[in-house]
């Protein structure tokens, strides 16, 4: 890597359990320094909260509701308007027109759209200095004290969302009892998570393994 490359890459400070600096990191500059790309970042969103979608609603139509079987009166000499059957769509009971069936809500989007949406959502964290990096992130136990406590000593004030390089139960348990955190492997990189917390920490094996996901191309 060229020495005119690795000054234009985003640098961020690493913080060890402590809250201390202890070093810092190079983010690669193509995957958190480039120019965010707000259309594709919206569109990855509407696919990603689309395909969550189970489309499981379903109404009956006038040939699937009970009843109705026979002519509710004579067509004529009666003095009332025609009627076919009591479960058309206008009695009460009555079938539904145009009502939902089920159906899936998958949308595609190519590979590279969505790389670029998360590249695009990274580089906003980064420009605005919402990334955290450490240089582990680790207990011997689950306790949402430690958690907390943590928390308090980085520079994060809003909700955060951490990644993790692998699943780590004490973590993970750690983090699930307080509100406005949440944690995820970092292969599960999603750009609802990123735009929808404030903060993100991260230690640097998360870091590395974005990395390799994300400049493939």
């Amino acid at each position: 890597m060229d020495k005119e490359r690795e000054e234009l890459m985003p640098q961020v400070p690493v913080y060890n359990m402590e809250g201390q600096v202890v070093g810092e990191i190079n983010l690669r500059d193509d995957i958190f320094g480039i120019e965010p790309h707000v259309a594709v970042m919206h569109q990855a969103l509407v696919r990603q909260l689309a395909n969550a979608r189970l489309g499981t609603h379903s109404t009956k139509t006038r040939g699937e509701v009970s009843g109705g079987g026979r002519k509710p009166w004579p067509q004529k000499h009666t003095g009332r308007a025609r009627q076919g059957s009591i479960r058309a769509p206008h009695w009460v009971g009555g079938g539904i027109v145009f009502g939902p069936k089920p159906r899936s809500y998958y949308q595609k989007m190519p590979k590279k759209m969505r790389h670029l949406a998360y590249k695009s959502a990274l580089s906003v964290k980064a420009k605005q200095d919402q990334i955290v990096v450490l240089d582990e992130l680790k207990f011997e136990a689950p306790k949402t004290k430690a958690m907390k406590e943590l928390l308090d000593k980085l520079p994060v004030n809003g909700s955060v969302l951490i990644l993790l390089p692998s699943k780590d139960e004490n973590v993970q348990k750690s983090a699930d009892n307080l509100p406005n955190v949440k944690t995820i492997l970092a292969n599960y990189l999603n750009v609802k998570d990123l735009l929808g917390y404030d903060y993100l920490v991260m230690p640097r094996k998360s870091v590395e393994i974005i990395e390799s996901i994300l400049g493939k191309e």
